[in-house]
């Protein structure tokens, strides 16, 4: 996953670069010190604008311990198990079974889960995929991907943001949190039936394919558009999917829990 990390890291580099030097060779070195500005000043809208851009795309709310006394119980366990600091909880209404998790670090993340994934696992399988959650907190991947999430939404229609979010959540960063989740618990198989409904639950409930929505999609632990339904977001829609094959998935947690594969239904 560092590697991960650090070709984003030079990829963004790259990004920020190229605009300087074509100012300074263009238009001079004074240019070239106002692009530089602009960038850094772009840096931090990003930082802080990416956790409210996705937080707010799913419509999710903070939530106490005493509204989810189950919820934070086995966030807090997983936590000190995990040996992280507690993080935020929040809630969103979307009826389709989805969680992510949004910061730039241990003591800054945010864990949102959706109300038709608290209805729909049980009590092990929202563990697992609590787990997987704090996996990603664990690598420091999530902050590679929240950056990438923010400056996805402001910049809607350049492709060069699609082939960042392709370089910041690569197929592997979701194996790695789906092996450190289930290590986390010792029940590979919990997050592997969890991986199976909320699979199947996504595509008998897709939501609008808005762009603030696909923008953060990365960040979910599994894709809330079914195939064909980015379209209405153009070329990009395609690059926007991430994620690797849930079957794909559950066999190597079936692997780890050291069964034979059964085909996904």
């Amino acid at each position: 996953m560092r590697y991960c990390v650090l070709r984003a890291a030079l990829l963004a580099a790259v990004l920020c670069v190229l605009p300087v030097v074509i100012a300074a060779l263009w238009l001079g070195l004074g240019c070239a010190a106002v692009v530089s500005a602009l960038l850094i000043a772009l840096g931090w809208i990003i930082y802080f604008h990416a956790e409210r851009a996705v937080l707010t795309a799913l419509r999710a709310r903070p939530v106490s311990e005493v509204e989810r006394p189950e919820l934070f119980r086995l966030v807090r366990e997983l936590a000190r198990s995990a040996r992280l600091p507690m993080p935020r909880l929040f809630v969103s209404p979307a009826t389709q079974p989805n969680i992510l998790t949004v910061g730039y670090g241990p003591r800054s993340a945010a864990v949102c889960c959706t109300d038709g994934l608290l209805k729909l696992l049980s009590p092990p399988e929202l563990r697992a995929v609590l787990a997987h959650e704090l996996s990603h907190v664990s690598r420091r991947d999530v902050a590679v991907s929240s950056w990438s999430a923010g400056l996805a939404s402001l910049v809607a229609v350049c492709p060069l943001t699609a082939l960042l979010l392709q370089v910041a959540a690569p197929a592997g960063r979701e194996y790695d949190a789906d092996m450190g989740g289930a290590l986390l618990t010792g029940e590979p198989l919990e997050l592997a039936s969890a991986l199976r409904k909320i699979d199947s639950c996504a595509a008998d409930l897709p939501p609008r394919p808005r762009w603030p929505l696909a923008a953060a999609s990365h960040l979910l632990i599994a894709c809330p558009f079914p195939p064909g339904r980015l379209g209405g977001l153009g070329r990009l829609g395609g690059l926007l999917r991430t994620h690797p094959p849930t079957g794909e998935r559950v066999r190597r947690l079936e692997g780890l829990a050291g069964v034979v594969g059964i085909p996904p239904s």
